[in-house]
């Protein structure tokens, strides 16, 4: 197949998570035989934190203006399999005016922010990335959270065959590693920051650091407002570059998964961080919604953390117990969150796509 995607970044890492996602798509796709064509803009944020330029198993074609690319985009459009917008596309809605327009196979949306998208809504605000007749046109509306959140796609915006694609973990990107000195902590936390994320991350990170003052605490991740509450055995790393991900989980004794406020009221909502730490055989201490079973067992694969006092007790854990619970997280992260799973999933949803249109994907 090939397919032609528009999205928001594929070449920075900085602030945003989608571009992790796509890296490890698009390599799981060219695997199975595929070809992606991705669609950026090139804006001056993701510019000056640029850290890759030629993703293995796509073509990244950057441009400046819709303008400027959109004869190529119908040139891509007239001879893909499938047609991908996603969320947060700084011309989402030129692109799906244009892919719904085309002869593309498969004319398929993927929100990886449904939370937000449906937060927005619920405030009375228009997703500035959803067209405003909606998405009844598309063949195909991909969520990244699943849940209540499909139902939402369906009722909002008149979605008609909507699935989950979650997050995914690229294991040729992520695995057990040496620990390094630069990021070695007792408790560590990698997310960029997020006001609905903040309660939560006081209760299961500030506060712990305040009851362990000889502990080590590492935070990365950008948008850090001046006011947050450092303390003297916080350390923080305004950016941590995606290839350094694996040693800044195999440094810390455990790493904290947080979820924003908009995606754990709507549950079934795994972030990549999560798949990640999973791969690297770290064990993860994470805030608790709806689903999360289903992707790792509490207890035996993650520690769930409702209060300050559970992140405390896991804290309390000796290394065997911190190493079984890493080992099996790790066992099932490769088994069935990795990239390449989640490439043969998009693939198959793609193919069933095509099947309703009574047209062979890639044939």
């Amino acid at each position: 197949m090939k397919l032609a995607v528009f999205g928001l970044t594929m070449s920075s890492s900085w602030g945003n998570g989608h571009a992790t996602i796509w890296r490890g798509l698009c390599r799981g796709l060219a695997k199975r035989g595929h070809r992606v064509v991705f669609f950026e803009r090139d804006v001056p944020y993701y510019a000056s934190h640029r850290d890759m330029l030629s993703p293995e198993g796509a073509e990244l074609v950057l441009y400046g203006s819709w303008e400027d690319i959109k004869r190529r985009a119908e040139r891509e459009l007239s001879g893909a399999d499938a047609a991908i917008v996603t969320s947060y596309c700084p011309d989402a809605l030129e692109a799906c005016s244009l892919v719904l327009s085309s002869k593309a196979g498969v004319k398929c949306f993927y929100d990886l922010d449904t939370p937000v998208t449906l937060k927005s809504v619920e405030n009375g605000d228009a997703p500035s990335y959803v067209p405003p007749y909606g998405l009844g046109g598309f063949d195909l509306v991909l969520s990244y959270t699943g849940g209540r959140a499909l139902d939402g796609l369906r009722s909002f915006f008149g979605a008609k065959n909507v699935e989950a694609l979650y997050g995914s973990v690229d294991l040729e990107a992520h695995g057990p590693v040496e620990a390094s000195d630069a990021y070695n902590a007792d408790l560590s936390y990698l997310g960029t920051y997020a006001k609905d994320r903040q309660e939560a991350l006081e209760s299961l990170f500030i506060k712990p650091s305040e009851i362990f003052p000889q502990k080590k605490f590492v935070i990365g991740g950008a948008l850090y407002p001046d006011d947050f509450p450092w303390r003297e055995n916080i350390y923080f790393l305004r950016h941590v570059p995606p290839p350094e991900h694996p040693s800044f989980y195999c440094s810390s004794s455990f790493t904290l998964n947080v979820t924003r406020g908009a995606m754990k009221e709507m549950g079934w909502c795994p972030s990549g961080r999560l798949f990640e730490a999973a791969a690297c055989g770290v064990p993860v201490i994470s805030d608790w919604w709806e689903g999360l079973d289903e992707f790792f067992e509490p207890g035996s694969e993650i520690v769930i953390a409702r209060d300050t006092d559970d992140v405390v007790d896991a804290l309390g854990m000796d290394s065997s117990q911190r190493k079984k619970i890493g080992k099996l997280a790790r066992e099932r992260a490769l088994g069935a969150h990795s990239s390449e799973a989640r490439a043969g999933e998009l693939d198959f949803m793609l193919e069933r796509a095509s099947s309703r249109k009574g047209e062979p994907c890639g044939g």
